[in-house]
């Protein structure tokens, strides 16, 4: 097995190395998606409609159920499978913007994903805003040769044109929903409704084309609906979707409590991880409790919770009760990278910096965001850090231990590089003050991260491959930098083995 990034600088993708040969697969005319861009802002306006005049997800998304309960879909939406006791299966998250880092991701997935019986797909499935026609490049395309069925849960981006284009391509081509009645004028729901963002009347006229690329009966996979669970082998997988602005509606809550119950282990997938960047998110649930108290319920038997939208990976091993469940963190399938050099030293439900992991590593993080702060703003030989000169700074400021072993390696930490990382934001210690940094956790990621991806490895993207038996789960994270020595040998950044009994 290849180096990892814990191993060695080369194993995390720095240096001259060779470019990988999914350049092959990326289209000639790949978007070069820019959040930058005045339209594409405009056109992703709905998530701050929602949180400034109210949140319509749940209403739309209960029409959706409806309209798919109608038309046959179990009750229960639950896929009962035909897996045996031992099977794998791979988590994907946040996938969809159709340029190098998502293609980067596919030849380590298809080596490392051989033998799986099916992928899920972890938030985010299309970016910028989910349209139909976008499909073909950012889903059909990557994901022709993987031989076996993809189901997914929708995220926030997949919601920006109230899910039409997802329900279409997972949902055994949902026909759209009915227009509402209109709401009052001069309300907060009516001036909503007036500034909505909608999809083009003819949006979807290239589906039917794109389909043929994965029209193998092996491949096919239809959903009860944005939310469901999936019956394989021993254990259940539940999918939620979390919608515009990450909580769950009354109704999604209700079947999540009714389909949790029972002996069987379980894995939770949503698109709002529950832990994350050193803190807990639970998830509200309208009408009250959270999403991770269902997690946490003893007679719900989970085992894990894996969660796209933050596009990177993180673990954090909770003990519950005497009993370990695994928050995890898979946004890492081909969007922009979000930093983890910004994740203070850890200390949250037990899990200290010990026992959490993370990819890209804090000090390559650091290095990569210093390389594009750089560039932006056209002073290269102040911002950018080497991976060594990063990681030692980090380890400075975080009084931690250093994460890649350089034996004989002598890192001097002048006075330049802790400025840069103090710019750039990197965690600081409890109970530290606060200093003056750019963007690059929250306005970064809004704003100026989407329009700075990089085009040139390292990528720091990865996947997960879980390997279930009746008594335990193997999760193992690849990484996929875009150079080939990772290509063709994709590098485990972490692994973890966890009992379903």
């Amino acid at each position: 097995m290849s180096d990892s990034s814990r191993d060695t600088a080369e194993g995390a993708g720095w240096g001259a190395a060779e470019r990988g040969a999914y350049r092959q697969l990326v289209p000639e005319r790949a978007e070069k998606l820019s959040w930058l861009d005045p339209r594409t802002l405009w056109a992703a306006r709905n998530g701050v409609l929602a949180s400034w005049f109210g949140d319509p997800t749940g209403r739309t998304r209960a029409r959706w159920v409806a309209q798919r309960a109608a038309a046959g879909a179990p009750a229960d939406k639950v896929i009962r499978r035909d897996d045996p006791d031992r099977f794998s299966f791979l988590v994907i998250g946040d996938t969809g913007e159709g340029g190098d880092p998502q293609y980067a991701v596919v030849p380590g997935l298809l080596r490392a994903g051989a033998g799986t019986r099916f992928a899920v797909l972890a938030s985010d499935v299309i970016y910028p805003v989910g349209s139909a026609d976008d499909y073909a490049a950012k889903f059909f395309r990557p994901y022709q040769d993987y031989p076996a069925p993809i189901y997914a849960i929708p995220g926030n981006h997949d919601w920006y044109e109230d899910l039409g284009g997802f329900m279409r391509v997972f949902c055994d081509d949902a026909p759209p929903l009915p227009p509402e009645p209109a709401p009052r004028p001069a309300g907060r729901a009516w001036l909503r409704a007036l500034l909505w963002h909608r999809p083009r009347p003819d949006d979807g006229r290239r589906l039917a084309e794109a389909r043929a690329l994965r029209a193998a009966p092996g491949q096919r996979a239809v959903q009860p609906g944005p939310y469901w669970a999936i019956d394989a082998g021993p254990v259940r997988i539940v999918g939620i979707d979390t919608g515009l602005l990450g909580t769950l509606d009354a109704e999604q809550g209700a079947w999540l409590r009714e389909v949790s119950r029972g002996p069987r282990p379980k894995i939770l997938v949503t698109g709002s991880p529950l832990y994350v960047d050193g803190e807990h998110h639970p998830c509200v649930i309208e009408g009250g409790g959270t999403v991770d108290d269902v997690v946490r319920d003893p007679d719900h038997h989970y085992v894990a919770a894996i969660g796209g939208d933050i596009h990177n990976y993180q673990r954090y091993p909770v003990d519950v009760g005497g009993r370990t469940i695994q928050y995890v963190v898979a946004g890492g399938g081909g969007a922009f990278t979000h930093a983890t050099h910004t994740i203070p030293r850890v200390a949250v439900g037990g899990v200290t910096e010990r026992d959490f992991r993370c990819y890209p590593l804090r000090g390559d993080s650091l290095a990569f965001y210093s390389t594009l702060y750089g560039r932006r703003l056209r002073l290269r030989r102040f911002f950018t850090l080497t991976e060594a000169e990063a990681a030692a700074v980090v380890a400075e400021r975080l009084g931690i231990g250093p994460t890649r072993a350089r034996p004989g390696e002598a890192v001097r930490v002048t006075r330049r590089v802790r400025l840069v990382a103090g710019l750039l934001g990197t965690g600081r210690r409890p109970g530290k003050r606060k200093r003056f940094r750019l963007p690059v956790r929250k306005i970064y990621t809004q704003v100026f991260s989407p329009g700075s991806a990089t085009y040139s490895p390292p990528f720091f993207k990865c996947f997960l491959r879980l390997d279930v038996t009746p008594e335990a789960v193997r999760l193992r994270c690849f990484a996929a930098t875009g150079n080939r020595a990772q290509e063709t040998d994709p590098p485990v950044e972490d692994e973890v083995t966890f009992p379903l009994r």
